[in-house]
């Protein structure tokens, strides 16, 4: 017999440099492409997004004699700014009042509009029965006629009851146009929750109100989250109705308040209307800066569906 020795196999050269160099390439490689695809397009949106609110704040602060000088001074900065606008428009007019109208109009009709909406969508997609698709394609399809079309039968209806120029002809007719979107929203935040959650609380002998009250609605909270801010900013910024149910100062919202009340026939108060416009603007920014996550979550489940 003989003995076969095999020669013992050469080990590889350490490749730890030459991984090192390769990715530290591949960074270089893609850091321009990253600088192009990503960094570029984010900072020219938020120059689009940003400059109306930077130019109502330069316009709110400036003098009255820079606002009416077009070819002097740079137009994009102050030199000598001035909050005599926002004294204007906070003490010598009725604005406080008109936000407070504003919220209260806005807070109502968006409470309104959202107890319904967890109802609809609730026995849409949890209560199986025939025909539900069709009543939520049907609902959905009520939010695609525009309030143009709308405010005209609803004023006479608004005059009709006497509502007319009173806070509850707006927290009336705005869940008109709140409720179809909210309900659409909410259903497809609701297919998302797991049915075995549902079929177990009924075998434990749970009824539907508890099941909701209980169960759906606490798992539901970032979609009616995201309801409410679209709700709330919808009424805050809606003009057409607000135009034409309220006519009496007292009882305007900012919208129509800010661009009647400081518009004199051809003649624009531009440093109280940007401060007007700039300070009602600031309760949905606030709103927004806080519940920013759970909207965009409860979008992207909605759109999944």
């Amino acid at each position: 017999m003989t003995a076969t020795t095999s020669a013992p196999k050469a080990m590889p050269a350490p490749s730890v440099a030459k991984d090192d160099h390769s990715e530290g390439m591949s960074y270089l490689e893609s850091l321009p492409r990253k600088t192009v695809t990503v960094y570029i397009p984010l900072i020219i949106i938020m120059v689009v997004l940003l400059f109306p609110f930077y130019w109502m704040f330069i316009t709110a602060i400036k003098p009255d004699q820079d606002l009416l000088d077009l070819h002097g001074g740079n137009p994009l900065w102050v030199a000598e700014p001035t909050f005599r606008h926002f004294y204007k428009l906070l003490f010598e007019s009725n604005y406080p009042t008109w936000l407070w109208n504003t919220m209260l109009v806005a807070v109502c009709a968006t409470f309104l509009s959202i107890v319904a909406s967890v109802l609809a969508a609730y026995a849409i997609t949890r209560i199986r029965y025939k025909g539900a698709q069709t009543v939520g394609g049907l609902i959905f399809l009520a939010y695609l006629v525009p309030p143009s079309i709308l405010f005209i039968p609803l004023s006479t209806i608004i005059h009709v009851y006497g509502l007319f120029d009173t806070p509850f002809a707006l927290i009336l007719t705005y869940p008109t146009i709140l409720i179809p979107f909210c309900t659409w929203l909410l259903m497809g935040y609701f297919k998302t929750i797991p049915y075995e959650l549902e079929e177990c609380a009924l075998i434990d002998g749970a009824s539907r109100w508890q099941i909701m009250v209980k169960i759906i609605i606490p798992l539901a909270v970032p979609g009616l989250i995201s309801a409410f801010i679209f709700a709330f900013t919808l009424c805050w910024n809606e003009f057409i109705y607000a135009l034409t149910f309220i006519s009496s100062n007292p009882n305007k919202t900012v919208p129509t308040a800010i661009v009647s009340e400081f518009v004199d026939g051809d003649v624009f108060r531009w440093g109280s209307l940007m401060a007007g416009a700039l300070v009602g603007s600031l309760p949905l920014v606030i709103l927004y800066a806080f519940f920013v996550e759970h909207y965009v979550s409860a979008m992207t489940g909605a759109v999944k569906e």
